[in-house]
C-alpha cells in the first residue's frame, strides 16, 4: 500500500528509480524487473499519479537539440500588486520555461532559454515591456554541473525515519 503521509516506501522508490531508468517501459516488464505483480504496479503508479508524485509520461525535451543552447535565469522584481499581470505577461513568452514566486529580492525566478545572446536580449526586452516588470538581473548558465535529479531523493525519501 502506498503510505498515505505523501511519502515513499522501498517498493514505490524502485518502481520510480527503475521508470526513470528506463522511461519507455510497460508495466508487465515493470513488474518482471521488481519482482511483483503487475497489478501491484499498476496499482502503485495509479495511486502516485493519483498523489502528484508522477506528473508525467511525456519524454524530456532538450531545448539545445530544438535550436535553444543558451539557459538563463532571470530574476524578476515586479510592481507591488502587479505579480498576476506579470505572471500573464511572462506566460505569453514561449521562450520561458518556468516560473517560480520567491522570497528575497527578486519576486520571480525564470528558466529561460534561447538561440543566442542576442535572442537573449529580444526576450529579456519583451519581459520589460510589462509595466508589471520593474526591473530583471540575468545569470547564463556556462554549464550543467549536477543535472536534474531525483534518485538520491527517491532513495532518501524511502529511508524508514527520514
Amino acid at each position: 500500500m502506498v503510505p498515505a503521509h505523501g511519502r515513499v516506501d522501498a517498493l514505490d522508490s524502485r518502481l520510480l528509480a527503475t521508470m526513470r531508468a528506463h522511461p519507455r517501459i510497460g508495466l508487465t516488464e515493470l513488474a518482471r524487473l521488481l519482482g511483483v505483480a503487475r497489478g501491484t504496479v499498476q496499482a502503485r503508479v495509479d495511486k502516485l499519479i493519483a498523489r502528484g508524485v508522477i506528473a508525467d509520461f511525456g519524454p524530456t525535451i532538450v531545448p539545445a537539440g530544438l535550436g535553444y543552447p543558451i539557459l538563463a535565469f532571470v530574476s524578476l522584481q515586479i510592481a507591488q500588486g502587479r505579480l498576476a499581470e506579470a505572471v500573464d505577461a511572462i506566460g505569453a513568452v514561449p521562450e520561458v520555461l518556468e516560473v517560480y514566486g520567491t522570497s528575497g529580492q527578486a519576486d520571480l525566478l525564470c528558466r529561460v532559454v534561447a538561440r543566442d545572446t542576442g535572442h537573449l536580449q529580444e526576450i529579456i526586452a519583451s519581459i520589460l515591456a510589462s509595466p508589471a516588470v520593474q526591473r530583471t538581473d540575468t545569470t547564463i548558465a556556462l554549464s550543467t554541473q549536477v543535472p536534474y535529479r531525483v534518485e538520491p531523493l527517491l532513495r532518501a525519501a524511502a529511508r524508514p525515519g527520514a
